[in-house]
């Protein structure tokens, strides 16, 4: 097995496996592409295939464990807000949702966890994984493409690529905080518990 094959069957791995750093690991193997250590299109195409594979576990997991599935994410008031959020959305324009919400850290994991407890059929879920997977690993594999294009230090590169997901990934955390205070405030003042 040469060294290009190894490094992507590690990030095949990175990407299957839930709460890994899939971001970060993808960013650096934008970069590694950019140096032409690594040919981009595997890069993305294997991020993709694994991730997809993480959404139809995480999927199973949900149909076969129901809300009880979401129960880390349920420690906290706000958590509970995203989630029952998340669900209701999920029955209005569940597709883009599920798209839009695998940009958000840990947000790939909470919408497959939260289609397979809403029962969602397979034929439903199966293309919008998949398509959010693919926009997703391409998303991450350019930021580090780009990031190495435009400097030749790898660490550099792989620092202002790392700045750039932030500086992307911090308003939306923003916009998240905010729906759930607005969730949060909504169901008080109903004296509607937060569940999922």
């Amino acid at each position: 097995m040469n060294a290009a094959t190894a490094s992507l069957l590690v990030l095949f791995l990175v990407a299957v496996v839930p709460l890994a750093p899939t971001e970060a690991v993808l960013i650096g193997y934008g970069v590694l592409a950019a140096s032409g250590e690594l040919p981009l299109v595997w890069v993305i195409v294997v991020a993709a295939v694994g991730c997809t594979l993480a959404d139809f576990v995480n999927f199973g997991i949900g149909r076969g464990l129901g809300m009880r599935a979401l129960r880390r994410f349920n420690r906290s008031a706000g958590s509970r807000a995203v989630v029952a959020w998340t669900a209701g959305q999920l029955a209005d324009r569940g597709e883009s949702i599920l798209v839009a919400i695998r940009f958000v850290p840990g947000g790939g994991i909470i919408g497959a966890l939260l289609a397979g407890s809403l029962r969602w059929p397979r034929r439903r879920f199966v293309p919008v994984a998949v398509v959010g997977a693919a926009l997703w690993s391409t998303y991450a594999a350019l930021l580090g493409y780009v990031g190495g294009q435009v400097v030749a230090e790898p660490v550099l590169a792989m620092l202002i690529s790392l700045g750039v997901a932030l500086l992307i990934s911090v308003p939306a955390g923003m916009v998240i905080k905010a729906t759930q205070r607005r969730v949060v405030e909504a169901a008080a003042a109903t004296g509607t518990p937060v569940t999922a």
